[in-house]
This record gives C-alpha cells, structure tokens and sequence, in this order.
C-alpha cells in the first residue's frame, strides 16, 4: 500500500468519525479543529502563525495545484496541527513553484489527511461549532478516544510562535516602526516596508519601557493565535504603552488585545471567521469591503470603553470588526488588511496608520 493510500480517521469531539487517507507526515496528532473558506492562499494559510494548535480544513475541493513557492510563506515554518483537504494535487503547474504539497508537509512535521468529504465536514463544524479533534490510524482508537478529545486546549499559543529575540530592520527607511509580533504575518512587515518603514521586530514578552527606550514613530500590533485573554503580562504592558501616546495599528490578535488594554472583553466565536470573503462594513462612510480574516474571538461591542467606537462591523454577523479610539493615537481592525493572495481591498489603512505616524511625528 502506497504512502498516499494508508487510511486514518478523523475524530471529532462530537463522537462523529470520518474516514480519510494520509499525506504529508506519519502520525497521529490531536488539535482545535476549524475551517477556512479561502479559494487561493493556500501556502499563506499553511504557514500563518495564527493556526497554531488548530487542525486546519480547506473548503475549496482542490488543494496543492499551483505547488509550494517559499517566497510566499507567511513564516518559516507551520505551526497548526494538521491539514485537511478534499483532494491534493500531486503534479502542481506553476512557473514559481519548487515543490509539492505533500513533500512540503512531510518535511514540516505536518500530517495531511486528504478523501475526506470536506463540504460534509464543514457543516458539522458549523452547526457544532468549533471543537477538539484527533487523526489517528488506529480504528479502535477512533471508536473510543471522543470523549478524551474534551480535555485538549490551546494554550500558551502566542509564546509558541513569538520571535525569541528583537530582529533588526531588514531595510532602512525614514520611519522607525516596531512591530510587537504575537505570531506576525510576514505580510504586515512587507507593507510596512513598502511606505518607508524600518522595522523592528520584538518579542511578546517586550515591555512597554523596552519598547519605548527605542524611539519608535510607531508600533504595530501583529495578529497571532489562541485566547486573546490569556495574554495577561502583554495586556498589561500595552496598557502601559497606551499611556505614552505613541501612534498604534493593532490587526487581529493585536486588534483584540489593545481593547482588552482598555477594558473591554472578548468572547469565543461559534465557529470563528477564516477565509478571504468575510464582509466588513465601515461604520463611517455604509461602505462595505471583502477582507480576509483568521480569527475564533471577538471583541464584544457592548464593553467598550468610552474612548472606543465602532469603526468596522462584520456585515453578516454584525460582530466588531475594527475600533478606534478617541483619547490616543490607534486604531485596530480584525481583520488582514495585509492579506496575500488577497483580498486587498482593505490596504489603504497601511496608509492611514503612516499618516497618523507622520502627524505625530511633527508634534
């Protein structure tokens, strides 16, 4: 039996088990299970930090075609647990690519799982809601390790993926941004970079002072995954932060924890937002942009403080999508204005946080 034709099975927390075939690498692993509805990206999805923990399904039927190109990676390396795809294409067709998607998650440690019926497995997910699941080859094992899946979480999820030292700017540039990485997408740097930023990177467990003592016209706050909650030690020093009326741009986890810094709370979405067609409609102008989003929790719009309003709301679920704030210079949205693979609908507020940095610049 070839390599791609041994069976395992999926087990949700639920009780339900599908059966499947394996890809990528041997073994049996457990995670958060959830899903993302992206049409291209695959490659940015696989490698965004903000999986961590998470057995990742992709709704599009068709995954692996155009191969694996490095240039387009969001990090070094994957951080979630497992891919679930419903075919994988074992003969890619790209002028970029330098290899094949199932020899990709092999050599990241990644195990695949592919025959699955994908659409099938989304509904359950989204009437359940996101829950614990294992893969495993073992069929006696999927007949009886459900109830045991209720015991697993994510935890410590930005501390995993964090940068472990500050990282200098790779580029010099007439700005000093810093960029607190709580599992950053490369992506946020290179649009930053773009406008004529230098940017350094820190670690989470940068505090405020620290931050402060390198003079920076701005600071990015980067997505990345787990319980925006958790985070207390960041939290705190953000807030710190916050009081130095330094320009601030907070995109998702990093958008979460600058409102948790002011008092407001989050709260875990049924199934969450992933994909790149989630509706965003500016609260200012009615105008409504496609964004892509990756994220299990939300701010929860009636904890805002008095010096946060709605900026952004999620047009199919009414969910905070974006916030600014009246008494410093920030803004944060939920969603990835730096999206790769796109949509890119969303940039210009690459834009707006550079203005905000050049106006304070001049104070």
């Amino acid at each position: 039996m070839g390599a791609t034709e041994q069976k395992a099975y999926l087990v949700l927390e639920n009780g339900k088990v599908l059966e499947g075939k394996r890809f990528g690498a041997a073994g049996d692993v457990t995670g958060e299970i959830v899903f993302t509805t992206a049409m291209t990206g695959y490659l940015e999805t696989l490698t965004d930090p903000s999986y961590y923990g998470q057995i990742v399904v992709q709704t599009f039927p068709l995954i692996g075609n155009y191969g694996v190109i490095p240039s387009d990676f969001e990090s070094a390396s994957p951080a979630l647990k497992a891919y679930i795809v419903r075919e994988w294409c074992q003969e890619p067709s790209n002028f970029r690519s330098e290899g094949v998607l199932g020899a990709f998650l092999e050599s990241a440690g990644i195990v695949g799982l592919y025959g699955i019926d994908t659409r099938a497995l989304t509904r359950i997910i989204r009437e359940y809601g996101v829950m614990n699941a294992r893969i495993t080859s073992s069929k006696e094992e999927a007949e009886n390790c459900a109830a045991a899946l209720k015991e697993y979480a994510v935890k410590d999820a930005v501390n995993a993926v964090t940068c472990r030292r500050p990282i200098p700017p790779p580029v010099k540039g007439e700005r000093r941004v810093v960029l607190w990485d709580f599992g950053a997408k490369a992506n946020i740097r290179r649009e930053l970079e773009k406008r004529g930023c230098a940017v350094t990177t820190v670690p989470a467990g940068t505090t405020a002072a620290e931050i402060a003592a390198m003079d920076p016209d701005g600071v990015m706050l980067s997505n990345g995954p787990g319980d925006p909650a958790e985070n207390i030690a960041v939290i705190s020093e953000l807030r710190r932060l916050c009081e130095r009326k330094i320009p601030l741009f907070g995109i998702c986890l990093g958008h979460q924890l600058l409102a948790l810094s002011q008092g407001a709370k989050t709260a875990k979405l049924k199934y969450g937002h992933r994909g790149a067609n989630q509706p965003v409609r500016d609260m200012e102008t009615g105008r409504v942009y496609i964004t892509s989003q990756n994220h299990g929790y939300a701010v929860v719009a009636d904890t805002l403080p008095g010096n946060a309003r709605l900026s952004f709301v999620n047009a199919n679920d009414g969910t905070t999508e974006g916030i600014a704030y009246s008494d410093m210079p920030a803004f944060s949205v939920q969603f990835h204005p730096e999206a790769a693979a796109g949509p890119l609908d969303t940039r210009f507020l690459f834009d707006r946080f550079i203005d905000m940095v050049d106006r304070y610049k001049t104070r």
